[in-house]
C-alpha cells in the first residue's frame, strides 16, 4: 500500500457527480414507473406486452451507448455529446405525458437515445479529468459510483412517490426537469481534449491484456450477482411475514441501496489517501463476494427474524465486494486505454457483462428450482477468479524483476 501525495479531487469531480445524481434520479425514477404506467388505466396494456416493451427499452440502451460514444469520441466531442443526450432525454420524459401509445414509444425512444449519448461521454470526460493524477482514479470513480447509487435511490423514491400521489404526468415532468437540471453543472466543466500523442509505459499487448482480464472478471461478477439474486428474492418474499421490525418490514427492498452508500464513502476516503493496484482490489472484491454467498447459503429455507443478522451480513459483504469491483472497471479502462477512444471502449465494456448475464438465462429453471446450487457455483467461480488474479499479480512482479 502506498500513500498518495496529491490527495484532493478537482472541482470538476463535484460538477460531474451532481450532474450524474440528477440524471440517474431521472432515468431510474422514470424506469420505475414505465411498466406500472403501461398496464394502468391510460394505456391498459397486458403485462406480457408491457414487459416485452420494457425489455426492448432496456436492451436498446446498450446499442445507443455505442452510437453516442462513437459520435462523442470521433465527431462532436464528449461534452457536446452528453449535453445533446441530456436534452434529448429530457424531451423524452416530457413526451411520456402524451396519453397514448405514440407518446409512450416516442418518449422511450428519445430516452434511449439520450441516455446513450449522455452515459459513456460523461464517464469518459470524468475519467480524463484524472489523467494527470491516475492514483486517484479508483477514489474518483468510487465518488462516481456513489453518485450513481444515490441518484438511483433518490429518483425511485421521489418520482415513485409523486407518481403514486399526484399522477404519472407530474412524475414524468419532474423526471424531465431533473434531466435538464443535470446539464447545469456540465456548463461549468471543460471539454477534455487529448492534445499530446498518447504514450504509456506498458507495451500495448500488456495494456490490452489488463483491460481484457478486467472486462471478463467484472462480467463474471455481475453474472454471479444475477444468479445469487434468485436466493435473495426467495428470502425477501418471506420478509413481510417473518419480520416484525417496522423499519425492515416496510423498506426491506431498500436495504442494499442504503448499505452501499456508507461503504462507498469509506472506500472514497481510504483510496483518496492510500493506493493499491486495481487487481489487488479485484481480488478483495471476489473474496468478499464469496464470503457473502457463503453467509447467504447458511440461511435456512424457512426464514425467521433471528436470521435477519445473517441476511444483513450477506448484503454488507456483497456491498463491500461491489465497491471493490464496479468502479475499478472504469478506472482500469481510463488508466490503460487511449483516452481519445475512451467513451467507445466504455460503451463496448457493457457487452461482455451483458453476454455473460444473458448466458445465465439458459439455466434459469435450474437456478430457480435450486437457488443454493447457484450460490455454490458462484462461490467456486469467485474463489477461482481470486486465485487467478493473485497468480497474475505474482507473474507481473516476476516479469518486472526479470526485465529490470
Amino acid at each position: 500500500m502506498e500513500r498518495i501525495r496529491i490527495q484532493k479531487h478537482s472541482i470538476e469531480t463535484l460538477y460531474y457527480s451532481i450532474s450524474l445524481i440528477l440524471e440517474r434520479a431521472s432515468y431510474y425514477g422514470l424506469r420505475l414507473l414505465i411498466i406500472i404506467y403501461m398496464t394502468g388505466e391510460v394505456l391498459k396494456m397486458n403485462s406480457t406486452e408491457a414487459l416485452s416493451i420494457f425489455g426492448l427499452f432496456t436492451g436498446s440502451v446498450m446499442l445507443s451507448k455505442i452510437i453516442g460514444a462513437i459520435l462523442g469520441d470521433l465527431f462532436i466531442g464528449n461534452k457536446k455529446a452528453l449535453f445533446i443526450g441530456g436534452m434529448i432525454q429530457a424531451i423524452g420524459a416530457f413526451c411520456l405525458c402524451i396519453p397514448s401509445t405514440l407518446g409512450l414509444y416516442l418518449g422511450l425512444f428519445l430516452i434511449v437515445i439520450g441516455s446513450g449519448f449522455y452515459t459513456p461521454n460523461i464517464i469518459s470526460n470524468f475519467g480524463k479529468s484524472y489523467l494527470n493524477n491516475k492514483k486517484q482514479l479508483d477514489s474518483g470513480f468510487s465518488i462516481f459510483y456513489l453518485a450513481t447509487n444515490l441518484g438511483a435511490f433518490l429518483g425511485t423514491l421521489l418520482i415513485g412517490l409523486i407518481g403514486e400521489k399526484y399522477g404519472y404526468n407530474y412524475a414524468f415532468i419532474i423526471g424531465g426537469l431533473l434531466m435538464l437540471s443535470s446539464l447545469i453543472p456540465i456548463l461549468r466543466t471543460k471539454e477534455k481534449v487529448v492534445e499530446k500523442e498518447f504514450k504509456h509505459d506498458l507495451i500495448i499487448k500488456k495494456r490490452i491484456l489488463n483491460i481484457s482480464i478486467v472486462l471478463m472478471v467484472v462480467g463474471l461478477f455481475w453474472a454471479i450477482y444475477e444468479i445469487s439474486y434468485y436466493r435473495i428474492i426467495d428470502l425477501q418474499v418471506q420478509f413481510k411475514d417473518a419480520i416484525t421490525i417496522e423499519m425492515f418490514k416496510n423498506d426491506w427492498h431498500s436495504i442494499n441501496s442504503l448499505l452501499i452508500l456508507p461503504i462507498c464513502i469509506i472506500a472514497i476516503i481510504g483510496w483518496t489517501y492510500f493506493y493499491t493496484s486495481q487487481f489487488f482490489k479485484l481480488i478483495l472484491g471476489f473474496i468478499f463476494g464469496a464470503i457473502s454467498l457463503i453467509v447467504l447459503m447458511s440461511i435456512p429455507d424457512v426464514f425467521t427474524e433471528k436470521h435477519l443478522v445473517l441476511y444483513l451480513l450477506s448484503i454488507l459483504f456483497m456491498g463491500i465486494s461491489e465497491i471493490h469491483i464496479a468502479p475499478i472497471l472504469y478506472s482500469t479502462l481510463t488508466k490503460y486505454s487511449n483516452p481519445k477512444y475512451l467513451a467507445i471502449l466504455i460503451s463496448l465494456a457493457f457487452i461482455p457483462t451483458s453476454m455473460l448475464i444473458f448466458s445465465t438465462g439458459f439455466f434459469n429453471d435450474r437456478f430457480y428450482d435450486n437457488p443454493i446450487f447457484g450460490l455454490k457455483l458462484g462461490v467456486i467461480i469467485m474463489i477461482i477468479v481470486a486465485i487467478g488474479l493473485f497468480g497474475y499479480i505474482a507473474w507481473n512482479k516476476k516479469t518486472a524483476k526479470t526485465l529490470s
